[in-house]
C-alpha cells in the first residue's frame, strides 16, 4: 500500500481550555488535493498552521512520507518540513521584482535559480512580468506570483489557507482552475483550507468537512454532496428543505406519501431533507394532480408565496396546503408564478435524506 505524502494522527490543540482542533486525523497522497472545508472558527486554519509548524499541537503525530515530523519528544522545525505555504495575504516583498520574489529562499547556483524561476513563471503565464514589482500587478497576477514562489523549492506538501478569498468573483474561477493545473503538474500533495463549498467541490479530490474542531465527514466531492452524514452537512453545501415527520413501522407519513426510515425507532421524530433543485412543480389544473410516478411519488398541493429570478434560475417559495410546511424550489430559466397561485409539488425520492430531528447535534464521523 502506498505511503501517504502527508499523514496526521489525532492532532489536538486547545486555547483557554477549549479544544479548537479535537482529535483530527487525515492523510493526503502525492498529487492529491484535499480540502479542509468548514465554517469560520471550526479549526481548519489552526490544523494547517500545526502542519506548517507555526502552531504547536498539544497532542498527536504528523508524518511526511512516513517519517515523523511531530511525535512525542520530536518536532521538526518548520524550515525543514518541505512544505510550501500560501495564505489569504500573498505577502509578496514590495521592494523585490517578480523574479526576485519567486527566487527568494531558493538554493542553488544563479543559473539554476534563474531557470526554475522562468519555468514557474511560464507555468503561471507571467514571464512578461519578470522585472515588474508587486504593486504593478493585479490581484490575480499577485496570486500567481505567490503560487510560483511557494512552489519554487519543490515542496512535497503545499498548504493553502483561503488563497483566493481576496480575488474578485469574476476572476476567481479562472485563477482557481489555473492554480489547480499548476499544482497537479508539480505533483505536490495539497491541503487547501476554505469555507466555500463551491471552491472545495471545484478543486478537491477529497473533502474533509470540519465542524467544531472535528472532521465529521470525508470523501470525494460527489459522494460527500450526495451522501451527507447529517442535516448540517447537507445544509452546508446548499439550501435545503426540511419536512418533519414521525416514524411508525419504519415509515414516515407526509403530504408526499410514505417514506422509508430504516434504522429509526418507532416514535422517533425525523427530518426528511431535500434540496430545492430536486423538487418538481406542475400547475394545478382544476384541482386534479398529476399521476404518481416511481421517481416522484405522490404529488401534493401548495400555494406560491414568492417567486424571483436570480440570473440562471428562478427561486419559488411556497407553503404546503396539508400542513403549512414552507418549501423552496429552484427552477431553470424564468418561472415566476404570482403569489397565491396553486401548484402541485413532487419530490425526487432518490434525492431525499432522512435524519434524526436532532441530527444537527450529531458528532459522528463518516467516510464515503
Amino acid at each position: 500500500m502506498a505511503t501517504p505524502r502527508l499523514e496526521i494522527r489525532s492532532i489536538t490543540r486547545s486555547f483557554g481550555g477549549r479544544a479548537v482542533v479535537n482529535d483530527v486525523s487525515l492523510s493526503v497522497m502525492p498529487g492529491q488535493v484535499t480540502c479542509l472545508l468548514g465554517p469560520s472558527g471550526c479549526g481548519k486554519s489552526t490544523t494547517l498552521r500545526i502542519i506548517a509548524g507555526v502552531e504547536t499541537a498539544d497532542a498527536g503525530e504528523i508524518f511526511i512520507d512516513g517519517k515523523p515530523i511531530v511525535a512525542p519528544g520530536h518536532v521538526t522545525p518548520p524550515e525543514h518540513r518541505q512544505t510550501g505555504l500560501m495564505f489569504q495575504d500573498f505577502a509578496l516583498f514590495p521592494h523585490l521584482s517578480v523574479s526576485d520574489n519567486v527566487a527568494f529562499g531558493l538554493k542553488g547556483t544563479r543559473t539554476e535559480k534563474r531557470l526554475r524561476v522562468r519555468e514557474l513563471l511560464e507555468k503561471v503565464g507571467l514571464t512578461r512580468f519578470l522585472d515588474s514589482y508587486p504593486h504593478e500587478l493585479s490581484g490575480g497576477e499577485q496570486q500567481r506570483v505567490a503560487l510560483a514562489r511557494a512552489l519554487a523549492p519543490r515542496p512535497k506538501i503545499m498548504l493553502m489557507d483561503e488563497p483566493f478569498s481576496g480575488l474578485d468573483n469574476r476572476l476567481r474561477d479562472g485563477i482557481r482552475d489555473e492554480t489547480l493545473a499548476v499544482l497537479k503538474d508539480e505533483g505536490a500533495a495539497v491541503l487547501l483550507v476554505t469555507h466555500e463549498p463551491e471552491e472545495a467541490m471545484r478543486m478537491a479530490d477529497e473533502i474533509a468537512l470540519m465542524r467544531r474542531g472535528r472532521i465529521v465527514q470525508r470523501g470525494a466531492p460527489y459522494n460527500i454532496y450526495n451522501a451527507p452524514v447529517d442535516r448540517e452537512a447537507a445544509g452546508f453545501f446548499s439550501d435545503i428543505n426540511i419536512i418533519p415527520g414521525r416514524v411508525k413501522g419504519a415509515l414516515v407519513d407526509t403530504a408526499f406519501g410514505q417514506f422509508l426510515a430504516p434504522g429509526h425507532p418507532d416514535g422517533a421524530e425525523v427530518e426528511i431533507v431535500i434540496r430545492p433543485q430536486h423538487l418538481k412543480i406542475d400547475f394545478d389544473r382544476a384541482g386534479v394532480g398529476p399521476s404518481p410516478t416511481p421517481d416522484h411519488g405522490v404529488w401534493a398541493r401548495a400555494t406560491v408565496e414568492r417567486a424571483r429570478f436570480v440570473g440562471s434560475e428562478s427561486i419559488v417559495e411556497f407553503r404546503m396546503e396539508a400542513d403549512g410546511t414552507p418549501l423552496r424550489a429552484t427552477i431553470p430559466n424564468v418561472f415566476l408564478p404570482n403569489r397565491g397561485t396553486p401548484l402541485w409539488i413532487a419530490i425526487r425520492r432518490d434525492r431525499c435524506f432522512v435524519f434524526p430531528a436532532d441530527a444537527v447535534k450529531s458528532k459522528g464521523t463518516a467516510t464515503v
